[in-house]
C-alpha cells in the first residue's frame, strides 16, 4: 500500500502530464496500481507493500541514455544489456520502451510497397570507427529491394561518384539480378539537376551505369528523402546494429568481409514483423522477378588523359609512373580502380602497363623494360683519342 505522500505524488505528476509508466517507476509500484489510486478521492491507510525490483531495473538508466541518442529498436537495446549482464527478457524491454515511443519526434507518412522486383533505394551513411591504427570516417551504401527488405552494404572511404557506382555493382552482383527502377537520393553522383516541374537531370555517369545493367533512374523529391525510407531505415540498423558488435578492423577489406558475414547470418533472416517473414524467405519470391546481369561488370574506375614526358614518364597523384619510351610526349589514358591499380591505355585503348599506386615517399615506380632502348642510346657515346684534346688544349 502507497504512503500518503506517494499518493498526492501520483496526483501531481498526473496532472503535469507524466506517462503513467514514468509515474510507475518513480513511486516504485505497477502501472495498475497507479490508475487505481487516480481514481480514489483521498489516499488510503495501511502499511504499504514493498515491491520486489525486477531484472530490467538496474539498465533502465542505460536504455534510457540510449533512446536519447535516438536509438529505439527493442531488440537492438536487448542485444546491448544482454552484453552488460541482463538475463531477462526481450518482452521486458519491448514493454518498457513501447510506452515512451510517442516522445519520439516523427511525421507521419504512408508506407509505400512495391512488388518483387519493382525498385531497389540506394543510400549513404557515415560515422566514425577504427580501422588499422586509426580512426577514420566509414561511409557505407546501403542498397535495399524494397520487396524483400534484403539489403547489401558495403563500406568505402569515400562517396563520390566512382563509389557510388562500385557499391550499386556490387549489390546487384550480391542479389544476382537487376530491379527495374533504381531509386536514389539527390546526391551529385547520380543527380545533377532537380527543379520542381522540370525533368531531372542525372549525372551521365550513372546514366551509363542504368543502361549498362538496364535500369530505370529514379530520383527522390528534393527535401523528402521519406520516399527511400526502406533503405534510409536499414543506414540505422547497421549502424545500431553491426557497428556495436564490431568496432575495430584490420582494414576496409577486413571490414567488408564481416559486413558480408553479417548480412548472411544476421540481418537476412530477421523477422519482419509487418509480413512475419524473413527477408531471405521474401527474397526467395523476389529472385526470379529480378532481370539478368550483363556479361561483365559496369567499370568503376577513375580515367583520366596524361602526356607522357621525355623521360618516358607519367604523373599520377603525386608521383611519377614509367610507361613504354615508345609513347614520349603522347597522350595516354590512365584508370584507377578503386584498389589504387593504375592501368594506363594508348590512344587505340590497347593496354600498356600496369602499376600498383605508391606514396611519394615510395620514389618513382619504374619497369627497366620500358626504358631499356632509352638507356642503349644514353651509352651510345662517341668515342675519342686523347689525343684530339691534347691538340685542342695546346
Amino acid at each position: 500500500m502507497l504512503s500518503r505522500e506517494d499518493f498526492f505524488m501520483i496526483k501531481q505528476l498526473r496532472q503535469q502530464g507524466t506517462y503513467l509508466e514514468d509515474i510507475a517507476r518513480r513511486i516504485g509500484c505497477s502501472e495498475r496500481t497507479v490508475r487505481r489510486r487516480l481514481k480514489d478521492d483521498k489516499p488510503l491507510t495501511g502499511r504499504p507493500k514493498k515491491k520486489q525490483p525486477a531484472k530490467l531495473d538496474p539498465y533502465k538508466p542505460f536504455i534510457d541514455e540510449q533512446l536519447d541518442n535516438d536509438i529505439w529498436n527493442a531488440e537492438v537495446l536487448y542485444q546491448m544489456i544482454r552484453e552488460r549482464g541482463y538475463n531477462g527478457c526481450r518482452s521486458s524491454v519491448r514493454q518498457y520502451v513501447q510506452p515512451k515511443r510517442p516522445l519520439r519526434s516523427s511525421r507521419k507518412t504512408v508506407r509505400f510497397e512495391t512488388e518483387p522486383g519493382h525498385q531497389l533505394q540506394h543510400d549513404w551513411g557515415e560515422l566514425f570507427s577504427d580501422i588499422g591504427a586509426q580512426r577514420v570516417k566509414v561511409y557505407i551504401a546501403v542498397n535495399t529491394l524494397g520487396y524483400s527488405r534484403c539489403f547489401h552494404v558495403w563500406a568505402a572511404p569515400s562517396l563520390d561518384a566512382e563509389h557510388t557506382y562500385e557499391s550499386i555493382v556490387r549489390s546487384l552482383r550480391y542479389f544476382g539480378g537487376v530491379p527495374r527502377d533504381v531509386l536514389v537520393d539527390n546526391q551529385k553522383a547520380a543527380v545533377l539537376r532537380h527543379v520542381s516541374g522540370a525533368p531531372v537531370v542525372f549525372n551521365e555517369g550513372f546514366l551509363a551505369l542504368a543502361h549498362h545493367y538496364g535500369f530505370r533512374a529514379k530520383a527522390c523529391r528534393p527535401m523528402r528523402p521519406r520516399t527511400k525510407g526502406k533503405t534510409e531505415r536499414m543506414v540505422g540498423y547497421v549502424k545500431h546494429h553491426f557497428f556495436q558488435r564490431y568496432r575495430r578492423f584490420e582494414s576496409f577489406a577486413h571490414l567488408n568481409q564481416l559486413l558480408e558475414q553479417w548480412l548472411q547470418t544476421t540481418a537476412d533472416q530477421r523477422l519482419l514483423r509487418q509480413f512475419d517473414q524473413t527477408p531471405a524467405q521474401r527474397f526467395a519470391d523476389e529472385a526470379s522477378a529480378l532481370k539478368p546481369l550483363p556479361a561483365i561488370d559496369f567499370d568503376t574506375r577513375y580515367r583520366d588523359v596524361r602526356c607522357v614526358s621525355w623521360d618516358g614518364y607519367i604523373e599520377v597523384r603525386s608521383n611519377r609512373y614509367s610507361v613504354p619510351e615508345t609513347h614520349c610526349n603522347q597522350i595516354v589514358t590512365v584508370r584507377i580502380s578503386l584498389d589504387d591499380e593504375l592501368t594506363v591505355y594508348s590512344h587505340d585503348d590497347q593496354v600498356l602497363c600496369r602499376h600498383r599506386l605508391q606514396d611519394r615517399s615510395q620514389g618513382w615506380q619504374t619497369q627497366p623494360v620500358h626504358h631499356a632502348s632509352l638507356w642503349q642510346q644514353a651509352t651510345a657515346v662517341e668515342k675519342r683519342q686523347l689525343s684530339v684534346y691534347e691538340e685542342v688544349l695546346s
